[in-house]
């Protein structure tokens, strides 16, 4: 199995930062599982899981005041996004990154319309039709990935997903 760069894209501060922090796992020397894809893209289902803190406008919001209080936690839970969501049909609740740009363009944050193209064109078999959203700045991720985690896979499977695109904010 080939090693996969995770940190190639980032600055050398962040990259140090992270590396640090995933040193403190118990395991620091896994790989990072790599699954090479047994079909066609153009035959794929594909879904994205943001981690921009998008919810619906008839959601619960996420817990910003929580994070207020406590800096060490974020909200740990995750929101469904249909795959014909806009700009103007969501919220972003996350005190670590500016909402406007997404506001203006939700595709900086879920690249719905990027992917419907992509279909378009046939590059792409389908869009999935629910996508996913949780808070990324969570320090404390027990609960993200004993409850949400699962939650969002199981989602995942049930759309019988082939591909998804994780898009880090």
């Amino acid at each position: 199995m080939a090693e996969v760069d995770s940190y190639r894209f980032c600055g050398r501060a962040t990259a140090r930062i992270a590396r640090s922090w995933i040193e403190r796992e118990r395991d620091p020397g896994r790989l990072i599982p790599w699954t090479p894809l047994g079909k066609p893209l153009s035959e794929c289902t594909v879904a994205f899981v943001s981690s921009a803190g998008i919810a619906m406008l008839n959601d619960e919001p996420f817990d910003q005041e929580g994070e207020r209080r406590n800096p060490w936690r974020g909200d740990p839970s995750f929101r469904v996004i249909p795959r014909t969501a806009t700009e103007k049909d969501v919220r972003i609740c996350h005190l670590h990154i500016n909402p406007e740009f997404a506001l203006q363009d939700l595709n900086v944050v879920l690249p719905l319309q990027r992917l419907q193209e992509l279909v378009e064109q046939g590059e792409v078999g389908r869009v999935a039709e629910e996508h996913y959203s949780f808070m990324g700045y969570i320090l404390e991720e027990r609960e993200l990935l004993a409850q949400s985690v699962p939650a969002i896979i199981a989602g995942l499977q049930a759309q019988e997903v082939d591909v998804v695109i994780l898009v880090p904010v």
